[in-house]
C-alpha cells in the first residue's frame, strides 16, 4: 500500500506482530505494505513522534502587549473576564483590531491553566436510601402563567429524595417563608408515605433576612420543631452555595424545563382558575415519578413511618376588626360580615387562604391578599360584607378606599364608569349600589354581569327596574306546598294504652 501514512496504531501493531513474525508477515497483519515495513525497521519512532511541532504562519499580535499589560491585569484582578481584557486592551491599543479576541481568549485560558487560581473542588456524593430529603423553591414567572387571563406571580416549592430522585411540587403564592416550606413539606412527605432521616433545604435563607434576633430564633424553633415531628435531622447548605443543594439545584431546571413543554403542547398557558394549575403540575410530577418508579418504591422501604397526624402549617394571628367592617393583615385590609366588628378573630394564616375563628368556631375562609411589590397595602373584599350599609349610604361608594375590589367583576366596574358619566354622582352611586344588592339578594352576580356586559355593549345604561323585573322569582315556577295535617288520634296509637293510663 505505497504512499499510505500509518497510524500509531498500526505501528504499535507492527512492533508486537514483529515480536515473532517476520517482517512482510507482520506488515501484513498490521495492515501496511512490505516497504513501509522496512522502513519502520530503519526507524522505529511511532508516526506522532516524527511530525514536527507546527509553527506560527502570522506574526503573533499578542506579543509585544500579553507578558507586559495583559499578564499584570490577570494578576491583579484574578476573576476580569477576557472580555474585558480586550476591550481595554483595543481602547489601549486601537490598531490591533476586533480579529484578535478569539486568540486573546485561547491565550488567557491557557495562561489560567498554568499560573492561575486553585479553584473550588466539586466532591460527587453517594446517596443511601431514606437518607436525605431536600426542599428549594423556585420562581415560575418567566413561564407566563395566567389564571383567567391574570398574570400569575408564583413560584414552585420543590421537594426531591436525593437517592430514588422522587418530587413533589407545590405552586407558591407569595415568598419563600416557612408557611409555605410547612405546608409543601408536609403535602411532599403523606403523598410519598414516609420521611428520610435529614432534610435539608436553603428555602429559610430569604426569610432569614432582616429579621431581628427574636424573630430570627422564633423561625428556626418552629423549623426544627417540625422536622422533629416527622423524625427528621434538620440542615441547610452554606449559605450562597447553591452546588450544596445539588442533588435538586439541577432538578429545577428539568421541572421547569418539562412544564414548559407540556405548556407549549397544551397551546396556552392561561387556566379556568388556580385549582386548574395545580393539577396541571401534579399531573407533570406524577409523570417524573412514574419514569423511577421501581427506584422510589425500593426507596420507600427505607424510609420512616409518617406520625398519627400533620402538625400545624400555617400560623396563628389575633386581629381586631375595626369600624371599617375589617382588619389589616400583613399590609392587606379584609372585609368580614359587619356583626363581627369590634370583636377579636383567631386567623389561621396559609399560604393562599385565611380561616377565620371567633374562639374555637369556624366563620369563614378568605382568599389571602399580597401587598404590591412597591410596598402599598392592598384589599381584600367581599361586596356581601359591606353592602347592606352601602344601601344606607350610597354616596360613600364614590370616594371609598377600597371601591375598586369592591366589584366582583369587571363588568360592574365598567357599568359605574358609564354611569359617572352620563349621570350625576349621586344618582350614579345610587344605581350602583342597587345593582350590587339585586346581585346579592337574588344570587344572580354572575347572570347580571351578563346583562350589564349587552346593555354597555349596545351604548345603554343599565335599567334598574327592567333587571329587577327580569331576576325576580317567576310566580308559574313557585312550588304549591300542601299541608295534611295527621289526625290526633295517629300520634295517641303510637303511645301504649298503659303509658296513657300512667300519666292520667
Amino acid at each position: 500500500m505505497p504512499g499510505r501514512h500509518i497510524t500509531d496504531h498500526q505501528m504499535r501493531l507492527y512492533m508486537k506482530y514483529r515480536q515473532t513474525d517476520s517482517p512482510p508477515v507482520a506488515a501484513a497483519k498490521a495492515s501496511f505494505s512490505t516497504s513501509t515495513a522496512y522502513r519502520i525497521e530503519q526507524d522505529r519512532r511511532l508516526p506522532s513522534q516524527k511530525k514536527a511541532p507546527r509553527g506560527r504562519r502570522q506574526p503573533d499580535p499578542l506579543a509585544r502587549v500579553f507578558e507586559t499589560e495583559i499578564v499584570p491585569m490577570l494578576k491583579a484582578a484574578p476573576g476580569v473576564r477576557p472580555v474585558t481584557i480586550f476591550e481595554e486592551l483595543l481602547r489601549r491599543h486601537p490598531e490591533l483590531g476586533a480579529g484578535i479576541r478569539r486568540t486573546l481568549e485561547r491565550r488567557i485560558r491557557a495562561w489560567r491553566a498554568i499560573h492561575g487560581e486553585e479553584q473550588e473542588v466539586i466532591f460527587r456524593q453517594t446517596h443511601e436510601p431514606g437518607q436525605r430529603g431536600l426542599s428549594d423553591f423556585t420562581d415560575m414567572g418567566e413561564l407566563g402563567v395566567t389564571i383567567a387571563g391574570v398574570p400569575l406571580d408564583h413560584r414552585l416549592y420543590h421537594f426531591r429524595l436525593a437517592y430514588s430522585g422522587f418530587e413533589h411540587a407545590h405552586v407558591v403564592l407569595g415568598g419563600e417563608s416557612f408557611i409555605a416550606l410547612a405546608e409543601g413539606l408536609q403535602n411532599a412527605l403523606w403523598s410519598l408515605g414516609g420521611a428520610p432521616r435529614e432534610h435539608r433545604t436553603d428555602s429559610l435563607s430569604a426569610a432569614f433576612c432582616n429579621l431581628d434576633r427574636d424573630a430570627k430564633d422564633d423561625l428556626t424553633r418552629r423549623y426544627e420543631d417540625l422536622c422533629a415531628h416527622y423524625g427528621m435531622r434538620p440542615s441547610r447548605n452554606n449559605r450562597g452555595i447553591a452546588h450544596e443543594n445539588g442533588a435538586i439545584e439541577s432538578s429545577h431546571g428539568h421541572l421547569k424545563r418539562a412544564v414548559g413543554d407540556a405548556l407549549l403542547l397544551r397551546g396556552t398557558a392561561d387556566f379556568d382558575d388556580l385549582a386548574a394549575y395545580r393539577g396541571f403540575i401534579d399531573e407533570i410530577v406524577s409523570r417524573r415519578n412514574a419514569r423511577n418508579a421501581k427506584r422510589i418504591d425500593s426507596e420507600r422501604t427505607a424510609l420512616q413511618d409518617l406520625p398519627d397526624r400533620r402538625t400545624s402549617d400555617y400560623e396563628e394571628v389575633i386581629v381586631h376588626v375595626t369600624s371599617s367592617g375589617g382588619f389589616t393583615l400583613r399590609k392587606v385590609f379584609y372585609t368580614v360580615p359587619s356583626r363581627l366588628i369590634g370583636h377579636r378573630l383567631r386567623v389561621r394564616l396559609y399560604d393562599d387562604h385565611l380561616d377565620v375563628f371567633v374562639g374555637g368556631t369556624h366563620l369563614l375562609t378568605l382568599p389571602r391578599g399580597r401587598p404590591h411589590p412597591n410596598g402599598k397595602h392592598d384589599q381584600v373584599v367581599d361586596y356581601r360584607h359591606v353592602i347592606h350599609s352601602l344601601r344606607r349610604k350610597p354616596m360613600a361608594l364614590l370616594n371609598l378606599v377600597y371601591r375598586d375590589q369592591l366589584f366582583p367583576r369587571e363588568a360592574y366596574r365598567r357599568a359605574f364608569d358609564v354611569l359617572r358619566k352620563r349621570l350625576p354622582d349621586k344618582k350614579a352611586c345610587r344605581i350602583m349600589v342597587d345593582l350590587l344588592a339585586l346581585a346579592h339578594e337574588r344570587g344572580c352576580e354572575a347572570e347580571l354581569a351578563d346583562q350589564l356586559t349587552a346593555d354597555l355593549n349596545d351604548g345603554r345604561l343599565p335599567d334598574l327596574n327592567r333587571l329587577r323585573t327580569h331576576f325576580a322569582p317567576d310566580p308559574a315556577q313557585m312550588p304549591n306546598v300542601v299541608v295534611r295535617l295527621a289526625p290526633l288520634a295517629t300520634y295517641e296509637c303510637l303511645i301504649g294504652t298503659a303509658e296513657i293510663g300512667g300519666a292520667a
